[in-house]
């Protein structure tokens, strides 16, 4: 056979090879999104299974931490909490999967959970040769570096030539390799990958110092056998904005879960809350009927009941009521909100409009 026959003849096979499509990928004849028509979205299954599965640290207290009875506890957690309560109205709607720094992105990719809620943040990398796809900022942190107290180091000049205990598979890793080499100050770094060890051998003294993002080293100082004697140095070496990501290509999972942190925000800003949320019923502002779907089809958009917010806000709270609850000062890290605070008191956070 000539070789532009054999060509004709096997086109038409090769197309409807190529059609299919890939593992991993569905195509959504009930698309709450016109115009995407096939999307690598779990969409659907989550919505079958009637539950969802979110990836955590499990370790890390005031963020996820698996409390002595077995529950979750921490705002890593409660944005898991808040996502199934959007879903299914039930904020327990959801399993919980402990992951290592290392394991989280390839979870996330080959599909073991349906959300990572792990203190991870955004980055460039992240968003494009990772495959992640970020939902907004629901924590803003900086790295730092934890000392002992009568180790004579008060600013990171003073760690040339220490040892420094820092894990693997972690942004604070080359955050604490660019800082230095900038500043030109030798030092030793102690690299482990698991998150235990990293600490242990701090608390055990093998390290002048450990770095890791600053709430990391508020939430695991209580746990050190003498949290007193331990202190964080003021410098903030790195940005690290922390946010929820689903798998690229995710766009119908990624939009509900966007919308569904912009909802905790946007509650604090209207002066919402679990407590509160029933004298809003009736209220005639339209910004706030929108908001909990008493007017309008925002949900509709979304693939959620209009009234998804108004499901967030009374199995959840707020923003404000999940920050104070996990992180806030009638906690053991009594962590201040400082730019974690709302846009209009200054801080970072900011909801667009429900509109």
């Amino acid at each position: 056979m000539r070789r532009s026959a054999l060509i004709l003849a096997i086109a038409p096979l090769i197309f409807a090879i190529t059609a299919c499509n890939n593992p991993g990928e569905t195509t959504n004849t009930n698309n709450p999104n016109p115009g995407t028509q096939t999307t690598r979205n779990r969409w659907d299954a989550i919505k079958s299974r009637g539950q969802l599965i979110c990836g955590v640290s499990g370790q890390i207290p005031g963020f996820s931490f698996v409390e002595t009875d077995g529950k979750y506890s921490g705002i890593d957690v409660d944005i898991c909490r808040a996502i199934a309560a959007a879903l299914f109205d039930n904020p327990d709607a959801v399993e919980f999967r402990n992951l290592s720094a290392q394991e989280r992105f390839t979870a996330l990719q080959t599909g073991e959970i349906d959300v990572l809620s792990r203190n991870t943040s955004w980055t460039l990398s992240r968003a494009t040769a990772m495959g992640l796809e970020f939902a907004p900022v629901v924590f803003y942190d900086g790295q730092a570096i934890m000392v002992g107290k009568n180790r004579g180091i008060n600013s990171l000049a003073d760690m040339k030539d220490k040892a420094i205990c820092v894990q693997s598979g972690t942004t604070t890793e080359q955050n604490l390799a660019d800082q230095m080499r900038k500043r030109n100050i030798t030092y030793k770094p102690i690299v482990f990958e698991d998150v235990n060890v990293t600490f242990a051998t701090y608390a055990e003294g093998r390290c002048d110092g450990i770095t890791a993002d600053r709430s990391a080293l508020v939430s695991r100082r209580i746990t050190l056998p003498n949290p007193e004697n331990n202190v964080i140095l003021d410098e903030v070496i790195s940005s690290e904005p922390l946010a929820p990501a689903v798998a690229k290509g995710d766009s119908v999972l990624g939009s509900a879960v966007t919308w569904v942190v912009y909802s905790l925000i946007k509650a604090e800003e209207l002066g919402i809350n679990s407590q509160n949320l029933g004298q809003f019923a009736t209220s005639n502002d339209p910004d706030i009927k929108r908001f909990l779907g008493t007017e309008g089809n925002l949900g509709e958009g979304l693939g959620l009941t209009n009234d998804f917010a108004a499901r967030i806000v009374k199995h959840v709270g707020n923003y404000g009521e999940i920050y104070d609850r996990n992180l806030g000062p009638k906690t053991n890290l009594n962590l201040p909100r400082g730019q974690n605070q709302l846009g209009q008191q200054g801080g970072l956070l900011y909801a667009p409009p429900f509109r």
